[in-house]
């Protein structure tokens, strides 16, 4: 049970976020937890869905965006977005279960997702300070500075959607899938 209250319904929801999960639900065809947590605080909700919305125009493809969410998700420990983006990677950026496990390890078994994934974990780990090394290794890798700063976005995003489910202990409405259970 999550430990913080969040609307059953979109017509529960505060006003000012009504007609935002409405746009969620048209899209994903449901208001998935995450969304119904967020839309507590108004603000809130629509300060992650335009961050989100614009990350999608960005030019990493989805499947790394998938790869980066996976890989800090497990490496923050949050079933829930580890579920939802499992789900997703699955799904909707057609990512294979040996991609997956790759990508919850901080890794891809694609050269260039490789490089930009291992960069996301170093700067999650580092909180930023990288080495030289880490961004001569993405830009070596083909990745411009606008992609770079992304990556880093994608990162700071998707610690946004960690810690509060962490927090609030969002119940799982996916698959689930558990960090504890990667074997390295």
């Amino acid at each position: 049970m999550s430990r913080i209250t969040y609307p059953a319904t979109i017509t529960a929801a505060p006003e000012a976020s009504q007609p935002l999960l409405q746009a969620v639900e048209t899209q994903l065809g449901s208001v998935p937890n995450l969304f119904r947590l967020a839309s507590v605080s108004p603000a809130a909700l629509e300060g992650y869905l335009g961050l989100s919305g614009a990350l999608g125009k960005g030019r990493l493809p989805a499947a790394t965006r998938e790869r980066v969410a996976l890989a800090v998700a497990q490496e923050n420990g949050c079933n829930y977005c580890l579920s939802a983006h499992t789900y997703l990677g699955k799904n909707l950026a057609k990512l294979d279960d040996a991609e997956i496990a790759a990508n919850r390890l901080g890794r891809s078994n694609d050269a260039k997702a490789d490089a930009a994934v291992r960069f996301a974990v170093s700067v999650l780990n580092a909180r930023g300070r990288i080495a030289d090394e880490d961004l001569k290794a993405v830009r070596a890798a083909g990745y411009d500075d606008g992609q770079v700063i992304e990556i880093v976005q994608h990162v700071a995003l998707n610690i946004w959607t960690n810690y509060l489910n962490e927090l609030a202990q969002t119940e799982i409405d996916f698959p689930a899938v558990q960090a504890g259970d990667l074997a390295a």
